[in-house]
């Protein structure tokens, strides 16, 4: 069993990235809107990560926050003032989720898609599933970048994704069918859960239960990644895990993800990537 260590992977690619980015004439500049909500307190630990990774490797963040009370229109036309401004970032991202109020999907589509870093725009979904030049979602990515690291080649594996948001299950299908892998989406209606999964090469799992994933779940010699962060509070004190209940299953797999330290450090390492990228489209 190997661990797949997102975090020494990411800290590769922003050391890599630091080295290019110090010998560009200007630092490039991400932006991260904040709208304040109840659900904004989790963001804000996001968004602190973020702000660290991007310092480590020289890219300027302008974080704006933002009141709950601005409406949807007032949201995308600000969003426009950078749009139509180009020279004042390279990235830009609104840190999700929003107040329940505003569209989240008026919103990100109404980003440049030049700008769109985190790569959720309709016109960057849609030249990812082409396996066209794109941005693209960053944790989607991140998991694909993290098994590539690993020389895991997944043509011709059955992979079966646990999730089918536009953030992770979607686009990494499209991933993973771009590079040859047999791929099913499973959810929370999905018949024989238990044994699609006991079918998979790579199983992918973003279902938000602590411990949901157990060993009997997971044949022999599967890939196990876990994109879930949970907060555990069957112990003595509350603790960050994900999906899969990691201490029984590890021993079942032949690599596997840590909860932390797995896809999240590479999620982040996505986003200044592409932020570097969009930068040098951008100066």
């Amino acid at each position: 069993m190997t661990l797949l260590d997102g975090k020494a992977v990411a800290e590769k690619i922003k050391k890599e990235l630091k080295e290019k980015i110090k010998n560009e004439p200007r630092k490039p500049i991400l932006t991260v809107i904040l709208v304040e909500s109840e659900e904004s307190i989790p963001s804000k630990i996001y968004v602190r990560n973020k702000i660290k990774a991007a310092k480590e490797i020289g890219i300027d963040v302008n974080v704006i926050e933002i009141p709950e009370t601005i409406q949807e229109d007032e949201l995308i036309d600000f969003i426009g003032a950078y749009n139509e401004r180009l020279y004042l970032t390279d990235g830009l991202i609104v840190q999700l989720p929003l107040p329940k109020h505003i569209n989240e999907h008026k919103v990100l589509n109404s980003i440049n898609p030049r700008l769109d870093v985190d790569g959720f725009h309709v016109e960057n979904a849609g030249l990812t599933l082409a396996n066209k030049e794109s941005m693209k979602p960053c944790t989607a990515y991140g998991i694909m970048r993290l098994l590539e690291a690993y020389n895991i080649d997944v043509t011709g594996k059955k992979v079966k994704i646990i999730n089918r948001s536009m953030i992770v299950g979607k686009p990494l299908a499209s991933l993973m069918m771009n590079n040859n892998a047999t791929v099913t989406i499973l959810h929370s209606k999905s018949e024989n859960l238990k044994e699609e999964c006991l079918t998979a090469d790579i199983l992918v799992t973003g279902v938000g239960i602590p411990n949901f994933i157990k060993r009997d779940y997971i044949k022999k010699g599967a890939i196990v990644i876990d994109v879930a962060i949970n907060r555990d509070y069957s112990g003595f004190k509350p603790k960050i895990c994900g999906d899969v209940d990691f201490k029984n299953v590890r021993p079942q797999t032949s690599f596997i993800t840590p909860v932390p330290g797995g896809v999240g450090p590479m999620t982040v390492a996505m986003l200044m990537e592409q932020t570097y990228k969009a930068y040098l489209k951008n100066k």
